[in-house]
């Protein structure tokens, strides 16, 4: 499991993701499950993945060495031209490693468990942050509903929830992932530090953070310390229930 989440506001982007896997209680490892892709002034790519971890690896390969197109050329994130067609390349590379694995996960009693969060800026076209599913489909984040969460989104979702608009600032939004993580990394063991962070603002073309967030980090010990002491402040500051004599 995991939990990984991506927000797009007025300012720009922001995603993070845990690096726990987990196989079996007594085999947790890390790996990176957010990339970042950049050709500064001219592109930033941020790339984040939940499910089987050998399925997200296949599809990363394919995305960073290129899918063979029918005219016999090599596409990469790196080629595209827009952010949709960096959404439909990934969704292509999901349904390239369903045809190679697919059958043999079903024989094995194995589901093609993978999602990815794709989001960035291409030079001369939208920031934009699409979530693909094992399908290859996608969906698009709007100013309506401005993030997604994958992987095992339901402790850190009431935060953002109540919190995250499209006008939130950029630096803000970061701050109410990382309560957002907090919340998950408390709940739940199979996520786990460290955590990936990476921002890019719009129009820059390059990632305005790209961090690793390890378990003595300063700012990230003092911000679940603050969170505490603020949800502890908070309900002893709201009237008892009346309804006991």
């Amino acid at each position: 499991m995991t939990y990984c989440v991506g927000i797009l506001v007025r300012e720009g982007l922001v995603m993070l993701g845990d690096t726990r896997t987990n196989a079996g209680l007594d085999n947790i490892a890390t790996f990176r499950k957010l990339t970042v892709l950049e050709e500064p002034g001219e592109r930033v790519i941020m790339l984040a993945t939940a499910g089987n971890l050998s399925i997200s690896q296949s599809v990363m390969t394919l995305l960073t060495e290129g899918i063979e197109t029918d005219a016999g050329m090599r596409r990469t994130l790196m080629d595209v031209e827009s952010m949709f067609e960096a959404a439909t390349l990934v969704g292509d590379a999901i349904r390239r490693v369903y045809g190679t694995y697919g059958e043999a996960l079903q024989q094995q009693s194995m589901s093609f468990d993978v999602t990815f969060l794709i989001g960035g800026q291409i030079k001369d076209r939208r920031l934009r942050l699409f979530q693909v599913y094992a399908a290859g489909n996608f969906i698009e984040a709007t100013q309506d509903t401005p993030y997604f969460q994958i992987g095992e989104h339901k402790y850190g979702k009431p935060i953002l929830d109540r919190s995250i608009s499209y006008d939130v600032e950029l630096l803000d939004a970061l701050k109410l992932a990382l309560i957002s993580m907090d919340s998950t990394l408390r709940s739940n063991l199979s996520v786990g530090l460290p955590v990936d962070v990476a921002a890019c603002r719009r129009d820059e073309l390059k990632a305005a953070i790209s961090y690793r967030i390890a378990p003595d980090e300063p700012y990230f010990r003092d911000l679940r310390e603050r969170w505490s002491k603020a949800l502890r402040q908070a309900h002893l500051a709201i009237p008892r229930p009346p309804w006991i004599g």
